[in-house]
This record gives structure tokens, C-alpha cells and sequence, in this order.
């Protein structure tokens, strides 16, 4: 293998991090910048465009990869329009209620994966203070002053623990957190908030004490890397096995993740922050095997689609469970039309045959990861232009400059009206 041969890919900073400090960014009373940020992503640009509807700024730096964000300014305002198709609507609340005293926020959308109301989030609101009335168009939050509380959530949840963050962050006293869910991402937001001047204390990983403080000084903060994309573009390699360098891989959130690989046979090469994978890698091929998905440090449900990939290309039958969201099936009908009988699969269970391959099919999007899984199987079903991924949309809700890096690895396509031809 020639230097020439070898493709690179560089890891963005996380979605599920840098669009939660985007709405963490309203409560600072100066300036934030955000570095290592993906500044192309839809859900990025969405939340980017409600915060300038609500009198922030917001400037995005697509070479440098930073946003720019000052809301000193913001108003209680009605939109005309409260259609904003990202989940994380509830954490814009804090910082409008810090300086405008009442937040309207559109209902939260994102992927259907299953249950995921937003009731949690409302407990939090409730229990510290505030008055919510569901709209017809918004939900509308009214708090002069946020007032700390214990709060103990039934179950783990990234979400409802990001928005008790956020709100014990801006309110009167300590806000006890039970039974939080402390990801990659909620560790990177509690460091942003800290930065910030916010007094949080992590006891395990499940309990957390937020000490309010009325001001929050502006910061610079680097973005971690996404480790979502990493192990996509990892399986992406070793089922196309097309040598590939893979840069700026978190490698500390991903312990588990990468045993997993490493078991099926994917022997890769790495350093301190970059892997390299190529079919030298897989000596005797990928190895059949199975796993549950769960909570960090494990396997989480939105890494599921691609370890069915790599389950496809394993010399064997694979078996993957996913309990924490068993509704995570609808993309399994798009992905079964680019191969012949090698799938199967019920609430909570996925089981594989390989080694398939991957013919040409016209499919839709689902789900943001599974979309992405389609995508992957129709760019391996051949440039033939045969393919086709509708409402590709969803699938660049997650991927940072995911055209340019998908070209830049030699992967012929076009976009026109949300439908990728490949």
C-alpha cells in the first residue's frame, strides 16, 4: 500500500456535545467560543437559527470549525414559526429564563427511535420553581428566578440530567442530581459549566451537586470529538476495506466500543489520536459475534446500526441486542433492500448472516444513525448510480461536512431535492 492509497477522515466535534453547549452558551452573561465545532451540521444550524430569532448571535466559522455565540440581548418573543426539527428544544430554557424570565420553546422533535417524551424535563422545570403550559405551538416556561431541588430521575437519562445541569446552573442554591447519566458528553458539558464559574461536584457516575451562581463569565471551550462518527467511519473501513486514516478519535470514550471491534477480527493500527485501517487489518476476515448495547462505557444504542453492518460482512451469524431502545428497528426494512435474506430481527434483537453483499436498492431514511447504515450499504452497493437514500437530510443531521469527507475518500454521488444517487 502506496501513501497515495491511503484516505483520510477527520473525526468533527460531537454532535451530542457542541449542540448542547450551544443552548448552555445562552446563560453566560459574555461572549462563548467554541472550538473544534461542526458548524454544518442541520441540528446545529437549527438551533443556531432559533437563537437569533430570540435576539442572540450566533457565528459559525466553517474553516476554523468555531462558533461565535453572544445573548445578552435576548427577548421574550412569540415566533411565527416554532418549526425547529431537533430534540433538544428544552435545553434553550435556562438561558431564556435568565434573562428574559419566561422561555417559549418549540415542542421537541428529533428521531423516533421509541419513547422519548419530554416529561422528565418538565418535572425539572416544576420542581424548581416554574409554571409550564403546554401550547398549541410551543411549550411556554415562566420563571422570575429558578429555585434549587433534588432531583431524582426514575430512570438514567442524558437529557433530563443536561437540563437539570443547566437549570441548577442559574438557580438560587445547590440542586442535587440523583440517578444522572454522566456520558462523554454530559462530562463535557458539566467541564463547560465549571469553565463558566458554576461550583458542580461528580460523585460516581450518578450523582451530581450543581451550585447556582447568578453570574456565568464567557469562555473559550474545544468541542470533544465525536465518538459516533469515529466508530462509523472505523466500520465503514473495515467493510469496504478501503485503507483508511481515521484522526482525532477519542480513544478514552471508546474503550469498549473498540474491544468489541478488535474481537470481530478487526486488528487496527493506532497512535495517540488517529487509527488506520485496511484489509491487512482482518487477516482471517470479520468474525461473527454479539453484543448488547447500553450506557457508556458500553455499546450505546445509537452505535447499533453499524455493528449490523459489520455483522453483514462477518464470516457468520451475528447477534445484537439493544434493551435500552428496542424500537430501534425501523431502518432494518430500508437497510434489508440492499441485500439478499441476511437480516432478520424483533423489538430488542437483530440477527445477521454474512457475508452478505451489497446490490442496488432505492431506500428512504429513517432514524439519523440508521440513515447513515443505508447510506453506507447503497455507496458499497457500487457508483453506478442505480442507489438511492431519500430524506438524506436525516442523515446529515449527524455528520459534520459528511459530502466533502465522503468525496474526499473517492465516493462518486449526487444530492438534489434530499435524495442521494450513488
Amino acid at each position: 500500500m502506496n501513501r497515495k492509497e491511503l484516505n483520510k477522515i477527520r473525526v468533527s466535534g460531537a454532535k451530542n456535545s457542541a449542540t448542547r453547549l450551544m443552548a448552555a452558551s445562552m446563560i453566560a452573561d459574555e461572549n462563548v467560543t467554541l472550538y473544534n465545532f461542526p458548524t454544518q451540521l442541520v441540528d446545529a444550524n437549527h438551533k443556531k437559527r432559533f437563537i437569533e430569532s430570540v435576539g442572540g448571535t450566533v457565528t459559525f466559522d466553517d474553516e476554523r470549525e468555531l462558533a461565535e455565540i453572544e445573548t445578552s440581548s435576548l427577548v421574550d418573543t412569540v415566533l411565527s414559526d416554532y418549526d425547529f426539527p431537533i430534540r433538544t428544544t428544552y435545553l434553550l430554557v435556562p438561558g431564556l429564563l435568565k434573562k428574559t424570565g419566561v422561555a417559549k420553546i418549540p415542542y421537541p422533535g428529533g428521531c423516533k427511535i421509541g419513547s422519548r417524551g419530554y416529561d422528565l424535563h418538565v418535572m425539572v422545570w416544576q420542581k424548581m420553581g416554574a409554571i409550564v403550559e403546554e401550547k398549541p405551538d410551543y411549550i411556554e416556561v415562566t420563571a422570575k428566578q429558578l429555585s434549587a431541588a433534588e432531583i431524582d430521575f426514575p430512570i438514567t437519562t442524558i437529557g433530563g440530567t443536561e437540563t437539570a445541569l443547566i437549570c441548577g446552573s442559574v438557580a438560587n442554591g445547590t440542586t442535587i442530581i440523583r440517578n444522572a447519566y454522566i456520558s462523554p458528553e454530559v462530562f463535557d458539558l458539566i467541564h463547560f459549566l465549571r469553565s463558566m464559574g458554576v461550583d458542580i461536584e461528580v460523585v460516581g457516575n450518578s450523582f451530581i451537586k450543581v451550585h447556582g451562581t447568578n453570574y456565568h463569565r464567557g469562555i473559550s471551550h474545544k468541542v470533544i470529538s465525536d465518538r459516533i462518527e469515529a466508530i462509523t467511519w472505523m466500520i465503514f473501513a473495515a467493510i469496504a476495506e478501503k485503507p483508511m486514516l481515521i484522526e482525532n478519535v477519542p480513544f478514552d470514550d471508546m474503550e469498549i466500543p473498540l474491544t468489541h471491534l478488535q474481537e470481530a477480527g478487526v486488528d487496527f493500527f493506532a497512535n495517540k489520536n488517529a487509527v488506520m485501517i485496511s484489509k491487512e487489518c482482518m487477516p482471517n476476515g470479520i468474525q461473527p459475534f454479539e453484543l448488547a448495547t447500553g450506557t457508556h462505557p458500553g455499546v450505546i444504542s445509537d452505535m447499533q446500526p453499524f455493528y449490523v453492518l459489520l455483522g453483514l460482512k462477518a464470516n457468520g451469524i451475528s447477534r445484537i441486542y439493544d434493551y435500552r431502545y428496542p424500537e430501534r428497528v425501523a431502518y432494518l426494512k430500508e437497510l434489508s433492500k440492499f441485500i439478499n435474506g441476511n437480516l432478520e430481527w424483533e423489538k430488542g434483537f437483530i440477527k445477521t448472516t454474512g457475508v452478505a453483499e451489497f446490490k442496488p436498492a432505492v431506500a428512504n431514511s429513517t432514524d439519523l444513525r440508521g440513515s447513515m447504515a443505508v447510506l453506507i450499504a447503497a455507496l458499497l452497493a457500487g457508483n453506478n448510480k442505480q442507489s438511492k437514500v431519500k430524506n438524506i437530510q436525516m442523515a446529515l443531521r449527524g455528520y459534520n461536512k459528511l459530502e466533502e469527507k465522503l468525496k474526499a475518500i473517492g465516493f462518486d454521488f449526487n444530492i438534489e431535492n434530499e435524495v442521494i444517487s450513488v
